[in-house]
Order: C-alpha cells, then sequence, then structure tokens
C-alpha cells in the first residue's frame, strides 16, 4: 500500500532532527541526519498503521494512494553533498 504523508522536519537544538505529521500525529521519529530522519518514516509510519489496525481506527482518506498507477505529486528533501 502507498500512502501520501505530510511531514514537518525540524532541527532540534541538540542536534540532529526530528520529523512529525499534522495528518498522523502519532508519526515521529528522529535522526541525527536529514537522510537518516527520512529513513526512519517508514519504519514510523509502518508502526502508526499497525496501530491504527489494532485499534480499528481507519487511517485518514487522504492519507491512501488508491490508484498506484496515477501520478502523484511529492515534495522531498534532497541534501547536497
Amino acid at each position: 500500500m502507498n500512502y501520501k504523508i505530510p511531514l514537518v522536519l525540524a532541527a532540534q537544538p541538540e542536534g540532529g532532527y526530528s520529523v512529525t505529521s499534522p495528518l498522523l500525529p502519532e508519526l515521529v521519529t528522529e535522526g541525527e541526519t536529514v537522510d537518516e530522519v527520512l529513513l526512519h518514516v517508514r519504519d514510523a509510519l509502518e508502526a502508526v498503521v499497525e496501530l491504527y489496525q489494532d485499534l480499528g481506527r481507519p487511517l485518514p482518506q487522504n492519507a491512501i494512494i488508491h490508484d498506484s498507477a496515477a501520478p502523484i505529486w511529492f515534495e522531498t528533501v534532497v541534501t547536497a553533498p
């Protein structure tokens, strides 16, 4: 299943980054670098999906990509060396 989730990337004062989602408040993760924290998003999303399933709670419909063949608008963070 594919999902489109808005993410908020924030630098932390002590170093590293955190990611949260206004659509899924339970999605929270962190990492030392932008690349690392974005890798952790998949694991965090899997945990949230499992939590929603365990609670019998549906994910927001606008989070689910129903037609995987349709074009998807997305933005991502790319860090240059």
